[in-house]
């Protein structure tokens, strides 16, 4: 009896086992089939999603639209502001010159008066110095030389330095113990300059 209970078990083990065995091929198959159904559907997934981010929608494209509208007219009065700048400075330089110009042009003019001037005083005898006049006349002068020198005009040095072309008018040569060659020795009409320009050139004579 025990040994046909042990091969009925036999049996039914040896039954199971090859079930099991017949089932693996099929029950893998089955797995592969679900993976490939995942990647499948992942694959699709990411189609849909790749889709989505691509197409737009159209107020977004209204809306890129709008913008680089806004960015064109941006650029547009950025560039018509740095044109009226460029035009803003160029005429306040050309207005800066023409007054420069009429200002020099004016003072030109003064000069000669400024030269009656000094010439009046220094030919004054010491016993004339009193005289209400000549304090008048210093007065005058004084107060017009005040106004030169606030409008930034002032004489140039002569008489003593070296010459230069630039700022010296050389008319005659003179010898002089005093001054080495290249030297101006007198000072026979005065020059001035302007801000940072020869309004007029000193007349000198310079040492050989």
């Amino acid at each position: 009896m025990a040994s046909k209970k042990k091969n009925g078990k036999s049996k039914a083990d040896s039954k199971k086992v090859n079930e099991e065995i017949l089932n693996e091929p099929v029950k893998e198959e089955a797995e592969e089939k679900t993976e490939e159904v995942k990647e499948e559907t992942a694959a699709e997934e990411t189609k849909t999603e790749a889709g989505e981010t691509e197409e737009t929608s159209p107020a977004e494209e209204k809306k890129t639209k709008e913008q680089e509208k806004i960015e064109e007219l941006e650029d547009r009065v950025k560039r018509q502001l740095a044109e009226f700048e460029n035009f803003r400075k160029r005429t306040d330089k050309e207005k800066e010159q023409m007054f420069e110009t009429g200002a020099k042009s004016v003072l030109e003019k003064i000069l000669p008066v400024v030269d009656n001037f000094e010439r009046g005083l220094s030919n004054i005898k010491p016993e004339e110095e009193s005289d209400p006049h000549v304090e008048g006349m210093r007065m005058i002068y004084k107060q017009l030389i005040g106004e030169l020198e606030k409008l930034e005009v002032k004489p140039i040095e002569a008489v003593g330095c070296e010459f230069n072309p630039d700022f010296h008018n050389a008319i005659m040569q003179v010898a002089s113990d005093e001054y080495e060659s290249g030297f101006v020795a007198q000072e026979l009409q005065k020059g001035y300059m302007y801000r940072d320009s020869v309004l007029r050139h000193s007349m000198v004579a310079v040492v050989p």
